[in-house]
């Protein structure tokens, strides 16, 4: 009885040998000599190297994650996701809000990531997905105040002024009662105007800003095409004039 299930027993590791002593097929490689640019960039580059499509997931609030330029020689994708990670860390300092009244401000260390990851063991059919780890910022305290610029160059290549912008902002404040209306400053020679206030108050400024018309038009073309419209009506009066003449009974 031993002899018959010692032979059974041969004769199943003798029928399984072929398959467990098959070698793996080797994953493709391929070279990559990337320039840089956005997760989505970094795929369709990976694509046209390796000469096959890649499943990946990446949401549209990551899509703007720039990423550094990569070169490589005979990697698999798994092998060149696997790198990125670890590679993209890098430790950021974060304010904190206060523990006590007066302490000013408090910072702390936060480890920063992003890479591609996907579920069990790679394969070719895998399905990335392309992850960030931010730091997770506190609230703004709406009682600090603000530094913010402006761009006033399309406005005044409109043919506004800095008085007519900064009197619609100061009559909004003084609208909305504003109680210490924020500080305005105009740098003539980067045409920016600086205010520091409140952040509600200076959202006034925006929507000054939004609603004014921008161009991009020079006041020497605004000048020629004014210029233009005046000689237009000139001339429809001068033919107005020769119809009239031409239409009136003879002796008038």
């Amino acid at each position: 009885m031993k002899k018959v299930i010692y032979v059974i027993a041969c004769s199943l590791v003798l029928g399984l040998s072929p398959v467990f002593g098959q070698p793996l097929a080797p994953r493709p490689t391929f070279d990559l000599k990337f320039p840089g640019g956005g997760p989505t960039d970094l795929v369709k580059a990976i694509e046209a190297a390796s000469g096959k499509p890649l499943n990946v997931i990446i949401s549209k609030q990551d899509e703007d994650i720039e990423l550094p330029p990569l070169k490589m020689t005979g990697v698999t994708v798994a092998q060149l996701f696997q790198a990125l990670e670890p590679m993209s860390a890098k430790n950021v300092a974060v304010r904190t809000a206060s523990p006590f009244f007066g302490q000013g401000q408090q910072y702390t260390q936060v480890i920063t990531s992003y890479g591609f990851k996907t579920t069990g063991d790679p394969t070719e059919n895998s399905i990335w997905y392309f992850h960030v780890q931010r730091p997770t910022l506190p609230p703004l305290d709406s009682s600090e105040k603000l530094c913010r610029f402006f761009s006033l160059a399309p406005y005044l290549e409109h043919g506004f002024t800095v008085d007519d912008i900064t009197t619609a902002i100061q009559t909004g404040w003084k609208m909305a009662k504003a109680s210490s209306p924020p500080e305005l400053n105009y740098h003539k020679e980067t045409k920016l105007l600086m205010a520091f206030g409140d952040p509600e108050e200076l959202k006034t400024i925006d929507t000054v800003l939004q609603t004014l018309p921008a161009s991009n038009a020079t006041r020497t073309e605004l000048d020629a095409l004014r210029q233009g419209i005046k000689d237009l009506q000139a001339t429809i009066k001068d033919l107005q004039a020769k119809v009239n003449a031409l239409a009136a009974p003879p002796g008038h």
